[in-house]
């Protein structure tokens, strides 16, 4: 079932590339997107993360972002390390919060996703994201999640297609506020 604007944000404990275990208590009394993506290799979400990085210095100083993939955390590693993330990138193999935040799957959206964003997915290929080991699902949908210094989500969005994500003029004010 889909979170909604008002919810308490919820517990979240997962291991992350950098070795380290992550929690998302330690990010209370920030400002942060929790961005729930496909499997390691999907070049949607690794363009989605290479653009976060990339203009990572636009947010504000506290805001951060944690990033949690479908995915093993072997799998993710290979995938993911060479984007040089300023913030955590999360395995749930076991689907866990992505079933206590209400993440969708679509087959249709799936389709969809590689109809209608053909640039991009080919851009993403170019740029080496190419979905050679599919390991976790190929119908999960992105959401993401904006969520005040109180740990209230004040945005939530689920993804239409696979390629689809909150606007990041969205998120960057969101992060100054």
């Amino acid at each position: 079932m889909r979170l909604s604007s008002g919810s308490k944000v919820r517990k979240l404990t997962l291991p992350a590339i950098d070795g380290t275990t992550f929690d998302i208590a330690s990010l209370a009394g920030r400002p942060f997107m929790l961005a729930f993506f496909r499997f390691a290799s999907c070049p949607f979400c690794n363009m989605r993360v290479h653009e976060l990085v990339q203009r990572f210095d636009e947010f504000g100083n506290d805001f951060s972002i944690a990033a949690v993939f479908d995915s093993p955390l072997d799998n993710l590693s290979k995938h993911t390390e060479g984007q040089h993330a300023p913030f955590p990138i999360l395995a749930d193999v076991n689907n866990d919060y992505y079933q206590a935040y209400g993440v969708e799957h679509s087959i249709a959206g799936m389709f969809k996703g590689m109809l209608f964003r053909m640039p991009t997915l080919i851009k993403a290929m170019a740029k080496g994201y190419i979905p050679t080991t599919i390991k976790g699902s190929m119908t999960t949908m992105p959401a993401e999640f904006l969520i005040d210094r109180e740990g209230i989500i004040q945005r939530t969005y689920y993804a239409k297609d696979e390629g689809d994500h909150m606007p990041f003029d969205e998120v960057k004010a969101f992060s100054h506020q």
